[in-house]
């Protein structure tokens, strides 16, 4: 709905004062025929039209208007405003013939760091790459490379302990986490973890950015590549997170306004970006805008004030949410996310 101020109303919709165009003064249709035969029979008024036909400047003036109208571009004006093969690749092509493309692709010179490649291959991070390149266990095309930080090429062959590597490409989705599944790689107590959940989406091997408890549902982001992961946990990016949180009992707003002024926790200070309750009607729900990655951060803040949360549910995680993601099933992120996900 358009809300318009009370000036607007007056005037919306009505032709404004004193605006009437050239054409409507002089072909209003006021004028009788005679006197329009009359303009045009006059030898003067024939003599300017003449003179305006043959002055360039008038004509040339009149001619960019009547250019941009046109309906159809030149050619050149295409190549260069239209849609570059990119954007028209990811438009009609599937998400694993992208994600083949990406990696053949891979940086435009080429060229990147040994632990990086190590990295992109899923056998360990950037730093256990560092450490078993000291160790000697890395031969880049048959030679064995002990300093750390040299770069190689996307067609060398980087073998690790004898196994040739293959740099894997950037992969990114996200998952409708459902209530008791564990947020880790491997659990020793046999418990279900989110990597069940996805363990089909794609062959690279993804990992969930952050953490979420094993009775928390909703957003959980996964993907290998480290330099996002590091971007959206570290605490100095202020990546806004949004929780939808159940009590036990009903929440005064004297008590919400003392969690967005802050608490003092047994680990540090903490206070909320914004908390609100999420349905009037229903104290003990409550909504509540965080960017600490601090464990069960959101849970030990109502349980300082004496509440138990019931159930939590993550909304909102740096711009995701679980729209149209039923509990339990994941998507891959389109170019748009990923790219906000990086630039904010």
């Amino acid at each position: 709905m358009i809300i318009l101020s009370e000036m607007e109303e007056k005037t919306y919709g009505k032709p404004r004062k004193g605006k009437t165009s050239y054409r409507s003064k002089k072909y209003s249709g006021n004028k009788s025929e005679e006197s329009k035969s009359d303009f045009r029979k006059n030898p003067k008024n024939k003599e300017e039209r003449k003179t305006f036909s043959e002055n360039p400047e008038k004509k040339k003036r009149f001619s960019k208007q009547s250019d941009q109208k046109r309906p159809f571009k030149s050619k050149k004006r295409f190549d260069e405003n239209g849609p570059d093969k990119e954007s028209l690749r990811k438009r009609h092509y599937s998400k694993k013939k992208q994600l083949e493309h990406a990696k053949m692709m891979g940086p435009k010179d080429g060229i990147l760091r040994l632990n990086k490649f190590i990295a992109n291959s899923g056998e360990c991070s950037r730093r256990e790459a560092d450490a078993r390149i000291a160790e000697g266990r890395v031969t880049v095309n048959g030679e064995i490379v002990t300093e750390v930080g040299t770069k190689v090429n996307l067609k060398d062959k980087v073998c690790m302990d004898g196994v040739l590597l293959q740099p894997e490409s950037k992969v990114y989705l996200v998952l409708n986490k459902p209530k008791d599944f564990v947020t880790t790689l491997d659990d020793p107590m046999g418990r279900k973890t989110v990597l069940d959940l996805i363990k089909h989406a794609c062959n690279e091997r993804v990992y969930p950015v952050g953490r979420l408890d094993r009775m928390t549902t909703g957003v959980l982001l996964f993907t290998n590549d480290g330099d996002l992961t590091k971007r959206l946990t570290h605490p100095s990016y202020n990546k806004k997170k949004i929780y939808h949180v159940f009590l036990d009992r009903e929440i005064s707003q004297e008590e919400l306004d003392m969690i967005a002024k802050g608490l003092e926790l047994e680990d540090g200070f903490i206070k909320s970006d914004a908390i609100s309750f999420a349905d009037p009607k229903d104290k003990k729900q409550v909504g509540i805008e965080i960017h600490s990655g601090k464990n069960r951060i959101v849970r030990r803040i109502f349980e300082h004030l004496g509440y138990t949360v019931e159930k939590l549910d993550r909304v909102f995680f740096a711009g995701i949410t679980k729209k149209n993601i039923p509990r339990g099933k994941w998507r891959f992120l389109t170019a748009e996310e990923v790219r906000m996900l990086k630039l904010f």
